[in-house]
């Protein structure tokens, strides 16, 4: 028997580079995954908030802080048109950042980077000296929420290595301008903090936060784990000692009777008896091997130990059948098993199976009118399962159909 056995794998998936608790964004598709899954799961969804938060930070000062700003001080500036083309270049990236990191996709951070660091050193030449610490450069305070954006999900020295560069742009053009007094370089140290200490709060703020999130998150997927080890530890005892008790039943009463010389063991009534149970504990014991087809298994087990006391078995099987849970399979063999360890000279043992009905046949001689036997009475009663029963003084026909309903 064979079964096709397919299994579609999926292109991975481009990630962010990873850094010491940053967290990772991209997903297949552009979805986020769901976040009851996994603790790296839950870290996503929470740095999906922070991402929002970032977003809409950057946006908001440079429409709301940046372009007032500049629109005020236009005529005063000796390049406006430059530094009106940065402030819409900067927004282009702005948009088109923020575009991709709810996306989840991720982002060309050197180029974007590069980029950034370019406007900035052109808005800080157009400015001129009037405006260097004032709201017409405005790449002072904006900027670093930008920066943040293009390396959002990398380590956090590269957000500092930008800002020490966006930094060192603005001390080189104060130093080319010569506005070098204890007051302007006190000016400068103060807008260096003031606008860099918030954009590294956030980003490695958010980290912390993903970080705790999937810290708990694995916590209590380690605890659920120790609660389904301990349920299926639970289930796995009930399951052995629910098999005892059917072995028990199977065999003790004969054994009991032969102990108590209630039974003589030259009886081929007790004989019969004595193949039936033995042929049930072999099924009960094949039942809980871990093998493809547990249902042919257990009747293989059956026929071999059928085979043993010299009879005859040909067994065929059609078809793959789907999983069945234990009692479906024990109806569906029982009365087989009961009637195939009585059987003399030969028995053909059928398992037809399809998605969804399974039906199993045994074809035996007839032992005569006379034999004392009947139909074999189901040891587990299912009414998922159908029996049937026939004899006709040449052969037996015992069969057992399961339907999905």
């Amino acid at each position: 028997m064979s079964a096709d056995l397919g299994t579609t794998v999926d292109p991975p998936a481009q990630r962010w580079p990873r850094r010491p608790g940053a967290v990772t964004t991209a997903y297949p598709g552009g979805a986020e995954p769901d976040a009851a899954g996994d603790p790296a799961a839950v870290a996503r969804a929470s740095d999906r908030g922070a991402r929002v938060a970032a977003v809409a930070i950057a946006l908001a000062w440079h429409l709301v802080v940046g372009l007032p700003g500049q629109l005020a001080a236009r005529s005063q500036l000796p390049a406006a048109p430059l530094a009106g083309a940065a402030w819409l270049l900067v927004a282009g990236i702005g948009l088109l950042a923020g575009h991709r990191l709810l996306r989840a996709d991720p982002l060309p951070a050197a180029p974007l980077a590069g980029l950034l660091l370019a406007c900035d050193a052109v808005v800080f030449a157009a400015v001129g000296d009037r405006h260097l610490f004032a709201a017409a450069n405005w790449v002072w305070s904006g900027l670093g929420w930008f920066l943040l954006l293009a390396v959002w999900g990398r380590r956090t020295s590269r957000l500092l290595l930008l800002l020490a560069a966006h930094s060192a742009i603005a001390l080189a053009t104060l130093v080319a301008r010569g506005v070098t007094a204890p007051a302007d370089l006190a000016r400068f140290a103060m807008y260096v903090y003031g606008t860099s200490s918030l954009p590294v709060a956030v980003f490695v703020g958010a980290a912390a936060i993903a970080g705790m999130a999937r810290e708990r998150a694995g916590t209590a997927a380690a605890a659920l784990a120790v609660e389904a080890e301990r349920a299926a530890a639970e289930r796995a005892r009930r399951d052995r000692q629910a098999r005892l008790a059917l072995v028990s039943a199977a065999a003790g009463e004969v054994l009991d009777d032969l102990a108590q010389g209630r039974a003589d063991p030259g009886d081929p009534a007790v004989q019969r008896r004595c193949a039936t149970a033995a042929a049930r504990l072999r099924r009960l014991i094949a039942e809980s091997d871990d093998v493809p087809d547990p249902l042919l298994h257990e009747l293989r087990a059956a026929a071999d130990l059928a085979e043993c006391g010299g009879l005859a078995v040909d067994l065929v099987n059609v078809g793959v059948p789907p999983p069945l849970p234990v009692p479906v399979r024990r109806a569906l063999a029982d009365p087989l098993t009961t009637e195939l360890a009585g059987a003399r000279d030969w028995a053909r043992l059928t398992v037809v199976a399809g998605p969804d009905e399974v039906t199993v046949g045994l074809v035996t001689p007839d032992r005569g009118p006379g034999d004392g036997s009947g139909p074999p009475a189901p040891a587990v009663d299912d009414e998922k399962v159908d029996h049937v029963y026939e004899r006709d003084g040449g052969i037996r026909w015992t069969q057992t159909r399961w339907r999905k309903r």
